[in-house]
Formats: structure tokens, sequence, C-alpha cells
């Protein structure tokens, strides 16, 4: 199998408007502002398509893929579902709290608000802490998609890594918020078209539309049920609450969707739409994934299946659509990470390490030289994405579990009922969810669930305690002034 020169072309035509976008974007960006957060004027509906499709990437056709071969429905109940749920449920309370920040402290980072709520030290653990577990994050995506590229072509892994990462490097460091909100939107037509695309073709090669509820039948019981160990219950609930953190900002580029909305009305309808999404698109996405051990049975290497089910059921030029789907998801989830972290490190490392950037600022040219920079190390990073157990394991076991020390008090510290947890608060959860992180890849737990609530767990319970202990100590002004501004409308 291979790819047939028509293919070759709309990827060729796919990325080339890709480019297009950038070079548009570049021309448009005049000031920092435009660059990391949209000078907050990002559409409602274009902030919710971006959103959504920022949780998505190659990944999800490599390592979800191989799930949904191997434990069938329940993929859709722990991740899909839980998202949803998590964004809906919080639309109204987040995403109005973000967009105010921007408005009334001018914000471009999701950190910048710390050195107001904490303190300058615990913005800075929290930012250097963030930029490296996105190392990791970032690096996984580049793995997925050079895995992707591999089984459709045949290039060699760390060779796949280079080209993914390689076009992303170019286009995004030019690109800036603008130009990732435009491609995201390019991106999803794509991935909806493509994935309807192979939903109707697996359904015609299964028996017709009837046999999406027959085909079941004819895989494992425990396929067609909400639950499979050991994605369990538990597990579900415990990635409900990483996903209520990661969706509503603890991942900080979906934060920077909200913080680019014009106003609190469009950043709540941007959450409510990204939330729909994700409880109806993965059902249609998924369901060649669930149906592939019916069509490809007995695969030695599950997370091969939504490739080898492209490559054999595609006429050629389709095989091209869906492949530059594959390389869209990535691509836009990773430009997203890039950008916002690019302007954790712009906005809030820098300026602390220069005296010099501090009182001048930082130019266009120096952002965009930290955005390649950082894209490069993860490039590098993805290279060596076998030593910190492949891409599921970079994925579930380093970033669900990371995700939440960071996220706990950056969220919580923006709600007025956890006023008195303070730096200390702060610092202490951090530091003591990643300690409980190390200590579950070195002991064996044999709960998958307890394995990745365990660090957000601790995390939350220290910083909710450590603010009971100080019940009696009077709030800051600082924090009292920011916890007013961005709890009452304007």
């Amino acid at each position: 199998m291979g790819l047939a020169s028509l293919d070759f072309l709309v990827i060729f035509l796919f990325f080339l408007s890709m480019i297009v976008i950038g070079l548009w974007a570049w021309v448009k960006n005049k000031t920092l502002e435009d660059y990391f957060v949209a000078g907050g004027n990002l559409p409602w509906w274009l902030s919710g398509i971006s959103h959504h499709v920022s949780g998505y990437s190659g990944a999800v056709f490599v390592a979800y893929a191989g799930l949904a071969y191997t434990h069938g429905f329940s993929l859709y109940i722990w991740w899909a579902l839980t998202i949803g749920i998590a964004i809906v449920a919080s639309a109204k309370v987040f995403p109005v709290l973000w967009v105010r920040l921007r408005k009334r402290y001018r914000i471009q980072s999701p950190l910048e608000y710390l050195v107001n709520r904490y303190n300058l030290l615990t913005q800075q653990i929290m930012a250097w802490s963030g930029v490296i577990l996105k190392l990791f994050d970032v690096a996984a995506k580049w793995a997925a998609i050079a895995i992707l590229l591999n089984v459709f072509t045949g290039v060699p892994l760390v060779a796949g890594i280079l080209i993914s990462g390689g076009v992303s490097l170019v286009y995004v460091t030019f690109g800036g918020l603008w130009a990732v909100i435009l491609t995201d939107f390019a991106q999803f037509i794509v991935q909806v078209i493509a994935g309807l695309i192979m939903f109707v073709v697996v359904a015609m090669r299964l028996g017709g539309m009837g046999s999406l509820f027959d085909f079941w039948d004819r895989l494992p019981e425990a396929h067609s049920q909400a639950f499979n160990e050991p994605y369990t219950a538990g597990f579900a609930l415990a990635f409900l609450f990483i996903n209520f953190l990661s969706y509503n900002g603890g991942t900080w580029n979906l934060a920077t969707r909200y913080i680019s909305s014009p106003d609190e009305r469009q950043s709540a309808r941007a959450a409510y739409l990204s939330g729909a999404l994700y409880l109806v698109w993965p059902l249609i996405l998924f369901m060649p994934m669930w149906a592939a051990p019916v069509l490809l049975p007995d695969l030695p290497d599950p997370t091969q299946s939504y490739g080898l089910l492209t490559m054999q059921l595609l006429p050629a030029g389709l095989v091209g659509l869906v492949l530059a789907s594959l390389f869209a998801n990535t691509m836009s989830m990773t430009s997203s990470d890039i950008n916002t972290i690019s302007a954790v490190i712009t906005r809030d490392i820098l300026p602390m390490l220069s005296a010099r950037i501090k009182k001048s600022g930082i130019s266009l040219r120096a952002a965009r030289i930290t955005t390649f920079t950082f894209t490069l190390l993860t490039i590098i990073m993805a290279s060596q994405y076998e030593h910190f157990g492949g891409v599921l394991g970079l994925i579930i076991s380093w970033f669900g579990a990371l995700v939440g020390p960071v996220a706990v008090p950056m969220l919580f510290g923006l709600l007025p009922v956890f006023a008195r947890c303070g730096p200390a608060a702060a610092i202490t959860s951090i530091a003591m969810g990643f300690v409980t992180f190390v200590i579950t890849r070195l002991i064996t737990i044999e709960s998958l669930a307890l394995t990745i609530a365990l660090p957000v767990l601790v995390s939350t319970v220290i910083y909710v305690s450590m603010g009971l202990m100080n019940l009696n100590r009077p709030v800051p002004e600082r924090v009292q002034r920011l916890l007013e501004s961005v709890k009452n409308e304007e």
C-alpha cells in the first residue's frame, strides 16, 4: 500500500492553503496583542470551533484508535463525554472570568494575573512547570502523527517527526493566534468532510447504515459497555475532574480562546459550541475505530487500525484528504499550544530573566524567536518518545497526571470561595502534586484510575486545606480587588 499521486496533490494543496493563511496573518499581526490574543476580537463561533479542534491531534487516530480497537465504546465515555460535560457545565463561569481578566488587567498570557493573585514566585513556578509539561504534551503529538505517516508512506518515525514538526515550526512561528484560529476553522472543515466520508464508507462495508447498531454483536461484549477495565467508572470520574481543570483553562491554549473573546457573552457561547461538538462529533468520528476489529481482525498493532482502514477502503484522493485531516488535527492542537506557551515565556518568564527585556518590552521578532525555539525543543523531545512510555504514556500518564497540580491553583484562585488560599497553598499544592506523580511512577498501583487521579486529588486537598487554615486571616487587598473586579459584570 502507498499513496497515489492524487493523494500527494491533495496534501500539497492543503499545506499550501495553510501557508497562505499563515502569510495573511503575518501581515495582520501588528502588535503582541494581535499575535497572542487576536486583539481581543475573536468571534464566538471561531473561538468555539478552535477550542474544540484544539482538543484533537493525530494522537486521537493513533493511541485512541488503539483503545477503540481493544476496549470499544468506553473511550467515548471517559474521553469525549467527560470533556463535553466539563465544558458545558461551567460555560458561564471560567470563560467569563478569563475574558474579564483580559479586559480589566490587559493580560495576554493566562498566567499574567497570578502575580496579583499570589506573588511573583508562584507565577514563575507555575510558568516553568507548565512550559516543561507542554514539552511532553506537544512531543506526544509529533510522535503520533509520525506513526500515522509511517503507516501511510513507510517514512521512518524520526523522519516523520521532523517532517510534521518542521512544517508546523515554520507556520506557527510567523502566523500568531489569528493564523491558528483561521487554520483551525479550515482544518475543522477538512476534518468533518474526511470524518463523514470514513463514517459512510465503513458503514457501507459493514452492510449499510443499519449495521451501525448490529456490528457491536460481532465484537466482544465488553466493547459495547460504558466501562471496560481498566477504564472504569472511577477512571471516568478522575478524567472528568482533570478535563474540568484542563478545558476551562488549565490547558493554557484553551484559556486563550476565552481570553481573546470580545465580551463575556461571546466567551460563554464559544464554550457551549465547543462542548456540544464534543458530545456529538466523536460518535461519528470514532465509529470506524470501533468497527475496526470487524474489518481488520487480529491486528498485531491496534494503533495502526485507522490508518490501515483508510488505505484499504478509500480510493486515491480521498486517502490524501483523510491524511490531510490528520495533519490538520495535529497542527491545530500543536500550533495553538505553542502560540500560548510562547506568550507565557514572552510575557511571564523572559522579563524576569532580563532587566533589559523587562524595561524595554518584547518585540514581535523576539516573540517569534521564542516560538521557534520552543517548537524545536518539542521536536527533539518527540524523537525520544519511546523513553517516556510511548504516545499513550505521554498523553494519559504524563499529561493527565501533571495538568492537575498546575491547574488547581490557577483556576480555583479565580473563585472568591478560595480567596484565603495564598502563595503557600498554591506552591505546596503544586509541589506535592508533582511528588505524588513521581511516586505513582515508581510504585505499582493496580488501579489506573487511582494512578491518574492521585496527583490532582492531592493538589486539590492540600490547596483547599491550607485555605481553611487561613480562615481567621484577612485577604490581601490586591487579591480582594482582583476577585471583585472579575466577579462583577461591566
